[in-house]
């Protein structure tokens, strides 16, 4: 009754181009469903035939038993939940701090020229080599984590965001000019709401390189968490656990990019 409610109100033209959408959004899903079943399949089964060494591959019941194990003794969600709040902490320190930064560094043009050369600085150094300074300043802890990934996505922010803001359309502040609105105005009702989407690409960018900067400092100085299992694994040859930290790890980072898709969805939702 819905369908045929609906089918009267749209077009039929229009009708068929969604349903030729929909159908076209499952047939990708699908095909990308069973890539990955293929793939793992593929894999299982080259171990269990010794085309390929499980020692140094390992393969997917292994992995799934290693799982198992992990969340028998107690240990799969305390590293998962550690790694994870350590992202998430340095994800949304990053963002803010970025936005706010490229927001000051609008207001002032002259702030902006001044730090120009030391964000291009900052931006091609790689940050993993700020790691070791970071733990002699902030111990070798959770802090010392979260800098790390701080450090490395919140230059990108800086960068991205502030291009967005100085990149808006000159002829949109004019008009909010010649009605007598001052900066804060300007920025408020012309150059932030224009720039959601740039914002929202930043966020994107930057569930990766959070990502990146847990791991890297959990490979330098933890004791728990996804990366220190993948760094244990592989000192003591356990390529199981390896391979099911980095699996957890994709999943993980899938969930927390499909947020912010999902974040991106509202946004644009609301202000449509």
């Amino acid at each position: 009754m819905f369908k045929h409610k609906q089918a009267t109100i749209l077009s039929k033209e229009r009708f068929e181009y969604l349903k030729a959408k929909k159908r076209r959004k499952v047939s990708v899903l699908v095909t990308q469903l069973v890539i990955l079943v293929v793939f793992f399949a593929q894999w299982e089964l080259l171990a269990r035939l010794n085309i390929v060494d499980s020692f140094i591959t390992s393969q997917p019941s292994r992995i799934v038993n290693t799982i198992i194990n992990l969340y028998r003794e107690g240990q799969l969600f305390h590293h998962i939940g550690i790694t994870c709040w350590e992202t998430f902490v340095g994800f949304v320190a990053g963002t803010v701090l970025g936005t706010l930064i490229a927001v000051v560094l609008w207001w002032s043009e002259f702030l902006s020229k001044v730090l120009e050369p030391y964000l291009v600085i900052l931006n091609s150094l790689p940050k993993i080599a700020l790691g070791p300074i970071f733990i002699v300043w902030f111990g070798a802890g959770t802090t010392s984590i979260i800098i790390i990934a701080l450090a490395i996505s919140i230059v990108v922010s800086i960068l991205e965001v502030l291009n967005g803001f100085t990149a808006t359309d000159e002829e949109q502040i004019k008009l909010v000019k010649t009605f007598g609105a001052s900066k804060f105005q300007v920025f408020t009702k012309v150059v932030f709401p224009a720039n959601l989407p740039v914002i929202i690409n930043s966020l994107k960018i930057n569930v990766g390189l959070s990502w990146v900067g847990v791991i890297v400092g959990e490979f330098l100085v933890s004791k728990s968490g996804l990366g220190y299992l993948i760094v244990y694994g592989g000192q003591v040859f356990k390529l199981d656990l390896v391979m099911a930290s980095v699996i957890i790890l994709c999943i993980a980072a899938g969930i927390m990019y499909q947020a912010v898709v999902l974040l991106q969805k509202l946004l644009i939702k609301k202000h449509i």
